[in-house]
C-alpha cells in the first residue's frame, strides 16, 4: 500500500510538472502573438490535461453521444501531451542556437510555436492514418507434425481490437471485410476484444458484426487484461457465444486435426479468486502429436510454452507501444514485444493489435492483422 501511495504521488507530481511545462511554453507563444493570457490559459491547460479522466468518470454515469464525443476529443489530448513532450524540448534547445545567431526572443518564440503546432498536426494526421488503416502481415511457418488429410492451413489472427466508445463498428467492419477477402481456415482473437466496459459492445450491437468473422475451422478468442478491468466477463462471453465465438478460459478445443488452447489473461492472477492454471497443465489436455496453437494475451512464458509442447504462441497486449517512443519501452519490458520469434520448436507471434487504446493514434506502429500460412509434415 505504501509503494502504491508513493508511486501515485510521484505520478501526480510528474504529471503536474508536465502540465506546467506545456502551459509555460504556450504562454511564451501566446505572448509572441500579442495575446494576453492570465488565469484563463492555465485553467484551459489544466482542464485539457485532466479531460480524459473526467470523460472516463462521466461515461460511467451516462454514455450518451455528447459524453462519447467528449471522450474521443479528450483521448486525442493524451497523444498531444506525449508529442509535446518530444517537440517542446527541441524547440527550447533551438533557442540557444537562435540566440547565438542574434535572433530576437519574441521572433523565435513565434516561429517555434507555429513550427511545433504544424508538426503536431502532421503527427496527429499521420498517427490517425496508421490507426484506422490496418495492414495484413504475412508469415509462412512450418510445423513438423502430421495432420491427417491436411498439408497446410491459413490462420487469420487479430488482437487488441478494443471495441468501445472510440473503436466501434466501423473499424470492426474493416476486420470482417479483410477476413472475407482472405478466406482463412481459422480465426483467432488474442484478447482485449473490448475496451473495459461491455456496454458499448451491447449498445452498438457489435456482436452482430463480429459474428461475421467465420472460418471453416471456427473462430476463437481469449480474454485480455481490459476484459478483466471492465468486470463484465460473464456478460461479454455470453454475447460472444451468441455470435458463435467461444472465449476460451483455460480451455482446449480440437478442430480440424489440431488443438486450440486459450489461457486466461495474466490479470486473472491478481483479479480473479481462482487465478489461472499453468501452461503445462492446460496443454496436458491436448495430444502432443498434433499441432497445438496457444493463445495467451500478454507475451510472457515463451520457454514454458515451448516446454509444454505448443507449436504456436499467439499474443498481443503491447500495441508495440502504440506511438513512439513507447516502443523503446515495450522492447525492454518483453522478450518479444512485436513480430516473430522462434523458441525451440515453438513459433511465437506478437501482434501490435488491430485497434487502439485511448487516442486512435499510432506512430511507428500500425493497426494490423496477421495472416499465417502453416505447412505440416506430410
Amino acid at each position: 500500500m505504501l509503494r502504491r501511495i508513493i508511486g501515485f504521488t510521484v505520478f501526480l507530481l510528474l504529471f503536474a510538472a508536465i502540465t506546467y511545462y506545456i502551459g509555460w511554453n504556450l504562454s511564451l507563444f501566446l505572448s509572441s502573438l500579442g495575446i494576453d493570457q492570465h488565469v484563463w490559459m492555465w485553467l484551459v491547460v489544466s482542464f485539457l490535461s485532466l479531460s480524459y479522466l473526467i470523460a472516463m468518470a462521466l461515461i460511467r454515469l451516462w454514455g450518451g453521444l455528447p459524453v462519447r464525443l467528449f471522450k474521443l476529443a479528450a483521448s486525442y489530448y493524451l497523444a498531444v501531451i506525449e508529442f509535446l513532450i518530444l517537440l517542446l524540448p527541441l524547440a527550447n534547445l533551438g533557442w540557444l542556437i537562435a540566440a547565438a545567431a542574434g535572433v530576437g526572443r519574441e521572433k523565435y518564440n513565434e516561429a517555434a510555436g507555429w513550427s511545433v503546432l504544424l508538426l503536431l498536426v502532421l503527427l496527429l494526421v499521420w498517427g490517425s492514418r496508421n490507426a484506422w488503416s490496418p495492414i495484413v502481415r504475412r508469415f509462412n511457418l512450418h510445423v513438423d507434425k502430421h495432420v491427417p488429410g491436411r498439408e497446410s492451413l491459413t490462420l487469420l489472427a487479430a488482437s487488441d481490437i478494443h471495441l468501445g466508445d472510440i473503436v466501434g463498428k466501423r473499424h470492426l467492419s474493416r476486420l470482417v471485410r479483410i477476413s472475407k477477402e482472405l478466406e482463412p481456415d481459422l480465426i483467432l482473437l488474442a484478447g482485449d476484444v473490448i475496451d473495459d466496459s461491455v456496454k458499448p459492445f451491447i449498445r452498438q450491437n457489435m456482436a452482430k458484426v463480429i459474428s461475421q468473422l467465420k472460418a471453416p475451422l471456427g473462430t476463437y478468442a481469449v480474454l485480455g487484461n481490459h476484459e478483466y478491468y471492465g468486470g463484465h466477463i460473464s456478460e461479454y462471453t455470453a454475447k460472444m457465444a451468441e455470435a458463435g465465438i467461444p472465449v476460451l478460459q483455460d480451455q482446449v478445443v480440437q478442430t480440424g486435426g489440431l488443438y486450440i488452447a486459450g489461457r486466461k489473461d495474466k490479470t486473472a492472477e491478481a483479479m480473479s479468486a481462482e487465478g489461472r492454471i499453468s501452461t503445462a497443465e492446460l496443454l496436458s489436455q491436448a495430444d502432443a502429436s498434433a499441432p497445438i496453437f496457444l493463445m495467451d494475451h500478454q507475451p510472457y512464458g515463451f520457454a514454458q510454452a515451448a516446454e509444454a509442447g505448443a507449436d504456436l504462441l499467439l499474443c498481443g497486449h503491447t500495441h508495440r507501444g502504440q506511438f513512439a517512443p513507447n516502443h523503446l519501452v515495450t522492447r525492454r519490458l518483453f522478450e518479444l514485444d512485436w513480430g516473430y520469434m522462434r523458441k525451440s520448436a515453438l513459433h511465437v507471434l506478437v501482434s501490435s493489435g488491430f485497434g487502439s487504446w485511448g487516442p486512435p493514434i499510432r506512430l511507428f506502429s500500425r493497426s494490423e492483422v496477421l495472416l499465417v500460412t502453416f505447412t505440416f509434415k506430410k
